[in-house]
């Protein structure tokens, strides 16, 4: 660990900085509008929120909905997560399954409501094919199904991530013991991941109580927390002080999910030497569990299938010949050039904004000695409870009297903010496990601590950049929450503009854009894995041959001493 330096400090700085503008004085200048009435601090603001009945319905049914797709997305993410790690399936089949679980990552989840309308609605396909709708879709049962699709890839990732790691020795050892099949089970597989269960149970909930997106599709007149700060403060009378209020009522769900997110960690599991060995499992469980799992994609798959397929029909439900009319109609109109070129622009400079802002903390957190290096993991934790709504409203507040009002520079910041999380802990991971006496050596040898960072560490961390890169530029994709109160006339995004289509019910031109974001998304996504599989092979092939340098070394040595 490197020794304090002015370059560190100076580096740090402007960070800090960064935040406490962006993140700690937006939030206390929310949290300040809802307490004062003129020049007075009241509770009046409070009062008259908690007076109207729709606020209370609202927040228990946000708590309701909530809960039971978080409990259905941690079930069906373990499935699928056991199947791809225990199981014998087939590897295509697995990187289908994986494939098809991440899906809806692609898209902003606004888009999600109008596809379940398309599918499961009065006049939707799954409809016509039964000849009457299985549910009505508006309200909670499109909430709940929304959700599901919204939070299993998030999920997913956390339970397969933490599978990955579990030595299947034990299991192994287990069966030679002869354990019955629910012991061998919970110790060997179920109690490793207890705290990622945990996890991706408070996560699912935590994403679901604070998205807007799917409620503003399907949401009905099943009001949840989100919609109702949305019409508190985009009504036809906009109340900030009330739109404070609900706000933070937001907040406090959301803060306690993250703290019992932090508790989780003390159940994680570690092994001394993980083995990539793989315990051998029945051919009737794989079975099983394979086509659980392959249901599952094939479900997701089906249901975002409409995005492909409506925008191609020449009336749907009533004229269903080939047609390339309405892309060609939406592609003719000049402002979805202008509003994709927009989405671009907000996402590239997010993303390698983002690379620069999480790096940079992550560095001075694991590579430095400076004394406040732990105030970035305190800002993590805070950055993943901020709901993108609550964020975004609380720049509308500090921020509507300012040239920031509006601009591509306010929207970027907030994209910078809100996905802080996961691109830190990425970096921060990843500059732990590297060499940590380099800095050290690179002294000696009379480099300095830049020289260091630009030739020895970040060469190191290609993959790990190109995957923070990645998950920026597709979060600013799809994002709605955290930009809808931001954004105006002249800074549109494709996912707001979605939004916006809604109101004037041209669901072709909805499915076009979010045809369009699929796409864009799935390319860099595709090029940025391409990338990180030939660094990854690089690296194995230099690894290889310095194994090879190492054995034929000895040889030689071996050969020269019985001479």
């Amino acid at each position: 660990m490197a020794k304090p330096t002015w370059m560190m400090r100076l580096l740090s700085f402007p960070l800090l900085v960064l935040f406490f503008v962006f993140l700690i004085a937006p939030l206390g200048f929310m949290l300040w509008k809802s307490f004062v009435q003129g020049t007075a601090i009241t509770f009046d603001h409070y009062k008259a929120v908690w007076a109207n009945p729709a606020l209370g319905t609202a927040f228990f049914n946000s708590i309701t909905v909530s809960l039971v797709s978080a409990m259905t997305t941690t079930m069906l993410a373990f499935i699928v997560s056991y199947t791809i790690h225990f199981t014998t399936i087939k590897r295509g089949l697995a990187k289908s399954i994986r494939f098809a679980i991440q899906l809806p990552m692609l898209l902003p989840t606004i888009t999600y409501g109008f596809v379940l309308i398309y599918v499961f609605g009065n006049q939707g396909i799954l409809t016509k094919l039964l000849g009457e709708p299985l549910f009505p879709i508006y309200g909670f049962n499109g909430l709940y199904i929304g959700y599901v699709l919204y939070t299993l890839p998030a999920a997913f990732l956390i339970i397969s991530n933490a599978m990955s790691y579990i030595d299947q020795r034990f299991l192994i050892v287990s069966t030679l013991m002869h354990d019955k099949p629910w012991r061998q089970f919970y110790h060997t597989t179920l109690r490793p991941v207890i705290g990622p269960l945990g996890a991706a149970f408070i996560l699912s909930f935590i994403l679901s109580f604070t998205d807007y997106g799917i409620p503003a599709s399907v949401g009905g007149t099943y009001d949840v927390i989100a919609t109702l700060l949305y019409q508190t403060m985009l009504g036809s009378i906009p109340n900030f002080a009330q739109g404070a209020v609900i706000a933070v009522m937001m907040l406090i769900p959301a803060i306690i999910g993250g703290l019992l997110l932090q508790a989780t960690e003390r159940f994680q599991t570690s092994y001394r030497a993980a083995s990539p060995l793989k315990a051998p499992a029945s051919r009737m469980k794989s079975l099983l569990l394979g086509s659980v799992s392959g249901l599952i994609a094939l479900c997701i798959v089906a249901i975002f299938a409409v995005i492909v397929m409506i925008p191609f029909v020449k009336a749907y439900p009533y004229q269903l010949t080939f047609t390339l009319e309405h892309v060609e109609e939406a592609l003719a109109f000049g402002e979805l050039t202008t509003v994709y070129l927009n989405s671009l622009l907000v996402a590239f400079a997010s993303a390698f904004l983002g690379i620069l802002i999480a790096f940079i903390a992550a560095l001075m957190r694991v590579r430095t000695a400076l004394r406040f290096r732990r105030l970035f993991d305190q800002l993590a934790i805070f950055t993943n409870i901020i709901p993108g709504m609550v964020l975004g409203l609380s720049y509308l507040l500090l921020f509507n009297d300012s040239t920031l009002k509006g601009t591509f520079i306010i929207i970027i910041l907030s994209n910078l903010i809100h996905f802080f999380t996961t691109p830190y802990t990425m970096m921060k991971n990843a500059l732990e496990k590297l060499d940590p006496t380099w800095e050290t050596t690179s002294s000696l040898l009379h480099d300095s601590w830049v020289q260091t960072i630009t030739k020895i560490i970040l060469p190191n961390m290609k993959t790990t950049l190109v995957g923070v890169f990645s998950y920026y530029f597709i979060n600013a994709m799809v994002t709605v929450s955290g930009v809808i109160f931001l954004v105006n006339t002249d800074t549109s995004l494709l996912s707001t503009k979605i939004k916006e289509l809604q109101h004037y019910a041209k669901f072709n031109d909805i499915f076009i854009l979010s045809l369009i974001i699929l796409c864009t998304n799935a390319l860099m996504m595709g090029i940025c894995q391409l990338i990180i599989t030939r660094q990854t092979r690089r690296k194995h092939i230099h690894a290889t041959k310095k194994a090879h340098a190492v054995t034929r070394n000895r040889e030689s040595r071996t050969s020269i001493s019985r001479l």
